[in-house]
């Protein structure tokens, strides 16, 4: 459908609505669930005495029973390769990621690299049957399937040449005896310390790996993509015979990799509904919180393990092996509830001024009759307010500003993500391979020549995104993000009316090259200076490299 405006006078009209879903810290902060009025609040009850069990319960223990076992079953049955892989599922990672950079589309990438990690699963299957679900078990028979994205010899260089902090980048971590201790002291970790850490049994803890390994870096950039959500990394490093961490569950879709030795897991379905995809890490547990185990499972190298956000989970090393595991995970805050948390205000505010219900006053005598200490009561009264309330929430969904608070949280993806890791060819066609050097005395090769019948492209599908602020438009972008998380503050510019359909126009044209005279501005000077100054910023780049005047 065709809009009535245009582009920069349509971005234009929801800048107003965009401010309004800003939504502070403060006000979306957590509160507590109300407690059931009912005894019982813990997710297990103990019975206080033994009583003779009737028939119908022990039916309904031996259904519970059963169905504990399917669920067990269900979590292991796709473990086994299946048989005729795809030819980019069975490949090993450095091969892949080289035939990846050939790929002319960024979100294909995307796919590709995905079902590469989860294979032999098929990416549509696991998305019905486990996303979010229940957790997911895949072995693979082969110890080398993931070799090429981290190693404990990478991790030893790290030490060695890069300025690893404690509790910035590394964690040293202890279970034992059911008391889970951290023990990072001040500093710069340094393998002098670090190793004796782990000789003394310790675990170690990376947090961001991807600001140090290229190859995390390359992996989670791609993958951000598919997932629409920042993916992240942990790095976890286990002595034989000892436990890191007490028994917990994440905010995160977790992708258990197994890259060294082997580990023992233990996985537990979620204890309550409200603990199912929660918004929030648990605190740590004791075993006997967690109930029986659904999956008890030891992972070998090469092997996978996922399982949803609120499924709790533990993991040791057995006597004869360590363990080097990374776990890859996305979609923290990334619920319909966040997105309405941006919504709801903005929409209440619209319809406050512009429906004069909203704007008329309570009722005189509302509060002997409505509160908590009225809600025992029966009252017409009651009966005819609750009524006009769930009118009026009815009433606010047509005024729910959606596309502005989608906005809203693109602007948090983005500020998230990682910048792109540029392959040889890309940088060579991009600002990041312009020949602009010091040469005798000199720089030289420093001005771009854009022409019009030059073919340009967004250096990325995701790389960028058009939104409205306090009335102007703005182009949010990732290329100068930090690989370490939010180092740096959201990137944008601001995009002038002139550009603002070109601008558009580019964004819907990926993963296509288009010509510059091709954008619809009203003059080639226009359309040349939009290209040069997205090529400035390295969110494009030319069909070839491109020469300076």
């Amino acid at each position: 459908m065709e809009r009535s405006m245009s582009a920069f006078a349509y971005y234009q009209s929801v800048a107003k609505t965009s401010t309004q879903t800003q939504v502070s810290a403060v006000e979306v902060k957590e509160k507590k669930k109300k407690r059931r009025k009912e005894n019982g609040v813990g997710p297990e009850m103990k019975a206080k005495k033994r009583m003779k069990t009737p028939n119908s319960v022990k039916r309904k223990a031996k259904e519970e029973d059963e169905e504990e076992e399917s669920q067990k079953k269900a979590a292991v049955e796709d473990q086994c390769p299946s048989n005729g892989p795809e030819a980019v599922s069975a490949q090993m990672l450095p091969a892949l990621l080289a035939d990846l950079n050939k790929v002319n589309n960024s979100r294909e990438r995307a796919n590709r690299l995905f079902q590469w990690l989860i294979h032999p699963s098929p990416a549509k299957t696991f998305f019905r049957d486990y996303w979010e679900k229940k957790p997911l078990l895949i072995r693979r028979q082969n110890r080398e399937y993931y070799q090429g994205l981290f190693s404990t010899a990478e991790f030893d260089n790290i030490l060695r040449n890069d300025n690893v902090q404690y509790g910035v980048n590394l964690d040293v971590t202890s279970y034992t005896n059911g008391k889970r201790e951290t023990h990072n002291p001040p500093g710069r970790a340094l393998p002098y310390t670090v190793w004796d850490f782990y000789k003394s049994g310790c675990s170690l803890r990376m947090l961001n790996p991807q600001a140090f390994s290229s190859t995390v870096w390359n992996v989670l950039s791609i993958l951000q993509e598919k997932f629409g959500s920042m993916a992240g990394a942990n790095v976890y490093l286990t002595p034989a015979g000892t436990q890191g961490f007490a028994p917990h569950y994440d905010d995160i879709e977790a992708f258990i990799v197994q890259l060294e030795g082997r580990k023992h897991w233990r996985v537990y379905n979620p204890r309550s509904i409200d603990e199912t995809l929660p918004l929030v890490s648990s605190p740590n547990f004791s075993q006997a919180e967690i109930g029986k185990a659904i999956l008890d499972v030891v992972l070998e190298a090469g092997d996978l393990l996922y399982f949803p956000r609120g499924f709790i989970h533990q993991g040791n090393c057995l006597p004869d092996a360590h363990s080097l595991h990374i776990t890859i995970s996305s979609y923290q805050r990334n619920s319909w509830g966040d997105l309405l948390l941006k919504v709801m205000p903005a929409a209440l505010e619209m319809a406050m001024e512009e429906d004069v219900e909203f704007r008329k006053g309570l009722p005189l005598d509302y509060l002997a009759f409505m509160g908590v200490q009225n809600s025992d009561k029966e009252d017409p009264r009651r009966d005819r307010f609750l009524s006009h309330m769930e009118g009026l929430m009815k009433k606010l969904g047509s005024y729910a500003p959606v596309d502005a608070a989608v906005d809203q949280k693109a602007r948090e993806f983005l500020h998230d993500c990682l910048p792109p890791m540029l392959s040889e060819e890309e940088k060579a066609s991009s600002v990041y391979g312009a020949p602009a050097r010091w040469e005798d005395g000199e720089a030289v090769n420093v001005t771009v020549r854009m022409k019009g019948s030059t073919k340009i492209r967004l250096i990325r599908g995701g790389v960028a995104r058009l939104c409205g602020d306090d009335g102007a438009v703005h182009l949010y972008y990732t290329t100068e993000n930090s690989r370490a998380y939010h180092k740096e503050e959201p990137r944008s510019m601001e995009i002038k009316d002139e550009h603002t359909e070109a601008m558009e126009f580019l964004i819907h044209a990926y993963p296509k090259f288009v010509t510059v005279t091709s954008l619809p501005c009203d003059t080639e000077e226009n359309k040349i200076s939009l290209a040069e100054l997205l090529f400035e910023k390295g969110i494009i780049h030319t069909s070839e490299p491109i020469k300076t005047k």
